[in-house]
């Protein structure tokens, strides 16, 4: 049932702005506006704060039918529980009242500002500061690569309060928009996701209270770790449901076009790619829902199973696109037909949240 109300919203007022958005790389207000008017734009937030509840699959399920039309829109659900992730598994009940009271609401957007211009995959390399002046914290520094930065209301921000104790010396905080100090880059020109913005956050002197701090001070990495394990499976889903959408259009599209006198579906050789393509998306499936299970329980190898959902789904994905993008031919490398976008946008889901090498090495040491 949820399928097919994530899947009939999505076709009847997100899809039909894609094509659009992508051109125009602008934000897709009318699918904030169609997930806000379904009550999916956060649907992981517990019903004691007013969300929907939702568990693990089910908001895999619901990112995977918005991506299955448009990545880009896929990202406001998902960066949403990226976001307030670390404040659900670490905040004080009072910060939890406070921000997720108005994610469900959709009165704001939430975004995670982890990575910096010198610390990608080695994030414990950042050098943000929070330094604390009475019962405030002052936050300088830039962050890079922030998803739905400038749109988003509130951001969990990581910053250095100890930098002797490296990884351990990071605390994670909650910054509003509004905040006095906070500004936006130019939004980065991406070869995909276009509709989703891409800025550096810049903290110049932003003065919080001390009780916006998330956890004890110096467990912020932990926590942004222990997020990952989780919303890692959430990109496996926008991979999944991009790869969904490339095979359904060029599922579609063989059988309409003719050549030699017959649609190129009769054709063995397109018949074994399509085959293959959809052997693959739904091992990716099976491989995404059960680390979604796994996320919900909290079971001990949800680390290795996270990050195998994400490497194995994105790479599904980008192989599934490529080759809806050959079946297509000449017509999928035009942006009159949807497979190119697609295409485009799935590669981001090999690189953020850490590239599928990061996810390798994470699986390696997380043998189960």
């Amino acid at each position: 049932m949820l399928r097919d109300a994530v899947r009939s919203l999505a076709e009847a007022k997100i899809a039909p702005y894609a094509a659009a958005v992508d051109e125009e790389a602008r934000f897709p207000q009318e699918a904030l506006a169609a997930l806000l008017g379904g009550d999916l734009h956060a649907v992981h937030v517990p019903e004691e704060y007013g969300g929907a509840g939702a568990d693990a699959l089910a908001t895999v399920i619901v990112i995977e039918e918005v991506a299955r039309v448009c990545a880009s829109s896929s990202l406001i659900p998902a960066v949403n529980k990226l976001g307030s992730l670390p404040v659900i598994l670490s905040g004080s009940e009072a910060l939890k009242k406070k921000y997720m009271t108005p994610l469900a609401k959709g009165e704001g957007m939430f975004s995670y500002c982890l990575s910096e211009p010198d610390a990608g995959s080695d994030a414990a390399g950042m050098k943000t500061r929070a330094v604390r002046d009475g019962d405030t914290y002052v936050l300088n520094g830039v962050k890079r690569w922030i998803t739905n930065a400038g749109e988003s209301e509130y951001y969990t921000v990581m910053a250095v309060t100890d930098p002797a104790k490296r990884s351990k010396g990071i605390s994670a905080f909650v910054v509003e928009k509004s905040d006095e100090g906070v500004s936006f880059g130019a939004p980065e020109k991406k070869l995909g996701i276009k509709g989703s913005p891409t800025r550096e956050v810049y903290l110049d002197d932003v003065r919080i209270p001390a009780d916006r701090m998330i956890g004890e001070e110096g467990t912020g990495f932990a926590t942004a770790m222990q997020t990952l394990d989780h919303t890692r499976i959430t990109i496996a889903a926008q991979a999944l449901g991009i790869a969904q959408g490339a095979l359904d259009y060029a599922k579609g599209y063989v059988r309409e076009r003719k050549q030699f006198g017959k649609p190129i579906a009769d054709f063995q050789g397109v018949q074994f790619m399509l085959a293959d393509m959809a052997m693959k998306i739904e091992a990716a499936r099976q491989l995404t829902y059960a680390a979604a299970a796994k996320s919900e329980r909290g079971d001990a190898d949800l680390t290795f199973q996270g990050a195998a959902a994400k490497c194995f789904a994105s790479d599904v994905a980008m192989e599934v696109t490529t080759d809806a993008v050959q079946l297509l031919g000449g017509y999928g490398y035009t942006r009159d037909y949807p497979v190119e976008r697609m295409m485009r946008d799935a590669k981001i889901t090999q690189i953020y949240e850490g590239t599928n090498q990061v996810q390798r090495i994470v699986m390696a040491r997380n043998l189960p």
